[in-house]
């Protein structure tokens, strides 16, 4: 069980994190002058985790991204991984996921590949009936290199971190009701590659969490993913509707409650 001044802590450096962001500074010239262009999104998908005794399981994701109306996809992702259970709120998890990403041009047609290895260490805590969950992310990225509309058959490689702060705050007595969820994830790129833009994204996320049944359940709410392009002078606004569904499966053990990893993002 946490304090209450560890939660207060916790709190804190959220704040700190989301505003350390929004005060980032622009390394490019002064003289550039800054441009961030907004986008309504939707992003939905499935992400499931099967349990196979109290140590091991594994987890498969599907994500989808697109305009607000579902009209212009932006990108498809895939995961499949393997997950450690340490504890029983504490795994290691590592995997491989692919993307198709959408042209960053108007006007183009050439979709970017994205290959992908990553590594994570995620643990949850709480402070009453707060659960706080944390998670540490390590991901090498070789993505497709596009000019002209046509892949140069080069790939550029990128590492990032990231690192999620997230509470869940129920709501209601009732445990079948909805529970609110505000999350914060910063991510960072390095890099011989990255020039502008160590600051990659900053994800922060409102909304509220719900179980289905004992295996499924689902969140939903707003997104606000602030990306910095490798120019170093534009931005993207991205102001994303969320809709995750969590499948869990397998072991349960021996107080038949599955404890698994969830924050599945892309």
């Amino acid at each position: 069980m946490m304090s209450c001044k560890k939660l207060k802590g916790h709190l804190r450096l959220f704040i700190t994190l989301f505003v350390l962001i929004l005060a980032y500074p622009d390394e490019t010239n002064a003289q550039t002058k800054k441009e961030v262009t907004h986008h309504a999104q939707t992003w939905l998908s499935i992400n499931s985790t099967y349990r196979f005794s109290k140590r091991w399981g594994m987890l498969g994701d599907f994500h989808y991204r697109s305009t607000i109306a579902f009209k212009d996809p932006r990108f498809y992702f895939l995961r499949l991984g393997a997950n450690y259970w340490i504890q029983e709120k504490m795994t290691a998890e590592a995997g491989y996921a692919h993307t198709w990403l959408s042209p960053s041009q108007s006007g183009w047609q050439t979709w970017v590949n994205e290959n992908r290895i990553y590594e994570q260490f995620l643990f949850s805590t709480s402070s009453g009936k707060t659960m706080i969950t944390q998670r540490f992310r390590n991901e090498q990225r070789w993505i497709q290199k596009i000019q002209n509309d046509t892949r140069t058959g080069d790939t550029k490689f990128i590492n990032r971190v990231r690192y999620l702060l997230s509470f869940n705050f129920p709501v209601f007595k009732n445990p079948g009701m909805p529970s609110l969820v505000v999350a914060d994830e910063v991510l960072l790129n390095f890099g011989k590659e990255v020039v502008y833009n160590t600051m990659d994204q900053n994800r922060i996320f409102i909304g509220i969490k719900q179980n289905i049944n004992s295996r499924l359940s689902y969140d939903f709410g707003y997104m606000n993913v602030y990306q910095q392009r490798s120019s170093g002078y534009q931005y993207d606004m991205n102001h994303t509707i969320r809709l995750f569904f969590y499948y869990n499966g397998g072991w349960k053990g021996e107080n038949k409650r599955v404890h698994l990893p969830e924050h599945h993002e892309e």
